[in-house]
């Protein structure tokens, strides 16, 4: 392999773990801004089931846009959100 692949490859690989860790705090402050409205020492169950919750639904959220627009690419005329 030349050097020119494996530095493309190493340079993607930063920008895919960059991408993810941008991801997880844009997660993570949402999720806080949520879910928690009063600051303790602890969690409560119900802050917990409230940020279960919330990365739930924005996992759900990226892959269903992820899905759409991975369809849209394949079938040019139809609308990326029909």
């Amino acid at each position: 392999m030349s050097q020119d692949r494996i530095l493309q490859q190493f340079i993607q690989s930063e920008q895919e773990k960059q991408k993810f860790q941008a991801t997880v705090n844009e997660l993570t402050e949402e999720c806080f801004d949520i879910c928690i409205t009063a600051p303790g020492n602890k969690l409560g169950s119900s802050v917990e089931q409230c940020i279960k919750n919330c990365v739930d639904r924005f996992i759900d959220t990226t892959n269903f846009v992820a899905n759409r627009i991975q369809r849209s690419a394949f079938s040019p005329t139809s609308s990326t959100f029909d």
